[in-house]
């Protein structure tokens, strides 16, 4: 058997050596034939050179370079000092304490914030030559250097407020169907701020519905810069009208009758979120694996999600509860408490006795105890007794006075005249806030006349 071995070793090596030669041979000729080929072209491909700062552009445009100043853009960084920006430009000592000086004669430079932008233009020999920065919301400080001083000046940003009207049908998200029918998307957590006694936008939302919406826009320098207040709002909802005015100096929100909207109970404790789980006597318990009571209404959402407290009230209890993880509980009048389960961390000054108004961040979501995922479980108890949270019912604050009433209805019906026709008097003037100007939007005037007066009565 090992005769055989020796005596096979010397016939493999024999085949093997000249296959190996002639795929040697065969590589050394094409590659000698690309070559010749690439020496003889009459349009060899020169070599290309290696990127030198030092290397000098043509001297026609040398003289146009030599004097441009092309800005450098930078953002202020976290924790960064206004002495650490013109450090970073170059400047030192006398010169960063001038310029330092300059900067705080036209902006407080406590109200810099970590994102504000700025801009550094600088001369031929690399040196400062001036710098701008960009206060979000405010304006704009420019500083030029004119020898060994600085000239600084301040411009503030033009601002204007305007009113503008949008109308459009839910066919998808609330922020996406809004952007289409020509309004910002931001405009959707402030519908949800103003029926948040009514409607659950996690819930009650449905493809299909019809909505209204005359709003004041805040633009700075002529570009869009934030929502400012509703003034109203009709939704239909499945065929069931919801009307929201605001009215008076005091900013309260009144539905068509002239009932305040805000209630006892909030409709959700997150702003905006979806429902992942009823209530329910008999669920199956996605961690135990067995049926169980589920005395809450899960929400689905990101761990580190602000969670309201549904009304006023005080907190009885913060801390670890077995399976329920991190939970707080609220007493409420009338024998109420509300429990948030599954929280993360806990809000600043929640604790026992600490006394809640409606709306206040008690926690953050999270996924602590038995959780398989980050969310939070709302469960409210009347007296001895859990309830569903979402057939709560509501009582109301005070309506409107008779001996104003009458005043109210004529402000309700001069909005939903505007509304149903699409236009909007340039001279309407909205109680307790400023005169602002009607901002024509193409999308609601683009609407057909007959479809406009869907909503508005």
């Amino acid at each position: 058997m090992q005769s055989k071995r020796v005596h096979l070793g010397p016939k493999i090596l024999r085949w093997l050596l000249p296959l190996g030669l002639s795929l040697l041979a065969a590589g050394l000729f094409f590659t000698t034939k690309n070559l010749e080929a690439y020496n003889r072209s009459p349009y060899p491909i020169p070599p290309a050179l290696r990127f030198n700062a030092r290397i000098t552009l043509p001297n026609e445009t040398s003289r146009w370079i030599d004097h441009a100043k092309v800005p450098v853009e930078y953002k202020l960084l976290r924790g960064e000092t206004v002495a650490d920006v013109f450090g970073k430009l170059g400047l030192e000592g006398i010169e960063l304490r001038a310029a330092t000086d300059a900067l705080a004669a036209k902006v407080n430079l406590h109200s810099l914030k970590a994102g504000n932008q700025y801009s550094a233009f600088f001369n031929p020999d690399s040196t400062l030559a001036s710098f701008e920065m960009t206060l979000a919301g405010s304006g704009r400080v420019q500083m030029v250097r004119a020898d060994d001083r600085w000239q600084s000046d301040w411009q503030p940003f033009e601002r204007k407020v305007e009113l503008r009207a949008v109308r459009g049908e839910l066919k998808g998200s609330l922020e996406e169907s809004i952007r289409v029918a020509g309004g910002p998307s931001t405009l959707a957590y402030r519908l949800a701020d103003v029926f948040q006694w009514d409607l659950d936008f996690a819930k009650d939302l449905r493809r299909g519905d019809q909505f209204e919406v005359l709003y004041q826009e805040v633009r700075l320098d002529g570009k869009f810069h934030e929502v400012g207040t509703i003034v109203a709002v009709v939704y239909d909802n499945q065929g069931r009208l919801h009307e929201a005015y605001r009215y008076g100096d005091s900013g309260v929100y009144y539905d068509g009758e002239g009932r305040p909207m805000r209630k006892m109970f909030l409709r959700s404790p997150l702003r905006y979120s979806h429902v992942t789980s009823n209530f329910s006597r008999r669920r199956f318990h996605p961690v135990l694996k067995e049926y169980r009571p589920h005395y809450g209404v899960d929400y689905g959402a990101p761990v580190g999600t602000p969670v309201q407290v549904t009304a006023n009230g005080v907190v009885t209890s913060a801390g670890w509860d077995r399976g329920g993880g991190n939970v707080v509980k609220v007493q409420h009048p009338g024998g109420y408490v509300t429990a948030y389960l599954h929280l993360s961390r806990f809000a600043s000054g929640i604790r026992p006795g600490a006394r809640v108004r409606q709306g206040d961040i008690v926690a953050y979501t999270g996924a602590t105890g038995l959780a398989s995922g980050p969310h939070l479980d709302y469960r409210v108890k009347l007296r001895s007794e859990w309830i569903d949270p979402l057939t709560l019912k509501s009582v109301r604050d005070e309506a409107i006075p008779s001996s104003r009433l009458a005043a109210f209805r004529s402000w309700r019906d001069e909005l939903r005249s505007g509304m149903r026709g699409g236009v909007i008097s340039p001279d309407l003037r909205i109680p307790g806030l400023p005169a602002s100007r009607y901002a024509t939007n193409d999308a609601v005037n683009a609407a057909p006349r007959a479809s406009r007066g869907t909503l508005a009565r």
